[in-house]
């Protein structure tokens, strides 16, 4: 039993590489993710203000987000995940600047763009991806309520009292959860490094994604310790009204850049 993890890990590298020619991943040990919080906090420092450019657009976004479903609840909760799938391709900009930052290269607004400018055609791909699943995600979750929940929706607070405090609703919150759970974890382990490497390398989608699948495999500890920090950091930000996201989002970003950074190695 106790060679069983390795032997599929190593199964699992071997079967994607031979389809993608990957980078050698490391392996990091579990505390790791806080290394990368306090490197993408140096990044910060050094570009401040463009970073709190992109954690105001954010929050701005998240902002616009509540206030056309404020009577929409089930397509508030919907539109927050999206939100969340959208989120690493949001942070691109700040992938380029953590990246310039580490060859020694001042970076303005504009500069971080050019991130954008060198892969957009991968990124908007990738983009494209994202757009679909948060779309499936939407259409699943007005099926799941249109199913389970058949009362009135006065208010936010209302709803979300009915259907995840009363437990007259347990069915709809565990299927709910459970499936947005599963969506969530799987866009998590494509999406880790893919975003950050389609701006350092010249590679497809696919071969980005695969890395990133081979990457997390190969450090679950690590990346389950950062995909907790990733929630309760983002769960803060959205417990201040977003307040809060304008810091915690380009901190996240830059720390994401030194996950791929830490996580893959060119052969």
């Amino acid at each position: 039993m106790g060679n069983t993890a390795p032997g599929f890990e190593k199964a699992l590298e071997s079967e994607v590489d031979k389809h993608f020619d990957l980078p050698t991943i490391r392996h990091v040990h579990a505390g790791r993710p806080f290394t990368w919080l306090a490197q993408g906090l140096r990044d910060m420092r050094g570009n401040l203000v463009e970073s709190v450019a992109y954690g105001l657009i954010v929050a701005a976004i998240g902002w616009a987000i509540w206030t056309y479903t404020a009577g929409r609840p089930q397509q508030f909760t919907a539109s927050i995940t999206g939100f969340f799938l959208l989120a690493p391709l949001l942070a691109a900009g700040l992938y380029e600047i953590s990246r310039r930052h580490e060859l020694g290269m001042d970076t303005g607004f504009g500069e971080s763009l050019q991130g954008w400018r060198r892969s957009g055609d991968s990124l908007a791909q990738f983009g494209l991806e994202l757009v679909i699943v948060a779309i499936f995600w939407e259409r699943l979750s007005a099926i799941l309520f249109a199913l389970f929940y058949n009362g009135a929706v006065p208010n936010m607070e209302a709803f979300f009292r009915d259907v995840f405090l009363s437990g007259d609703y347990w069915r709809l919150t565990v299927i709910y959860v459970g499936v947005g759970g599963v969506l969530a974890i799987a866009v998590f382990v494509l999406s880790a490094v893919s975003i950050p490497m389609l701006l350092d390398r010249d590679v497809d989608i696919y071969t980005a994604m695969a890395t990133s699948l081979v990457a997390v495999g190969r450090n679950i500890p690590a990346m389950a310790v950062w995909a907790i920090l990733i929630v309760v950091l983002t769960a803060i930000g959205f417990a201040t009204f977003l307040l809060g996201m304008i810091m915690i989002f380009p901190l996240l970003g830059h720390a994401t850049w030194h996950a791929y950074r830490d996580l893959t190695q060119s052969r």
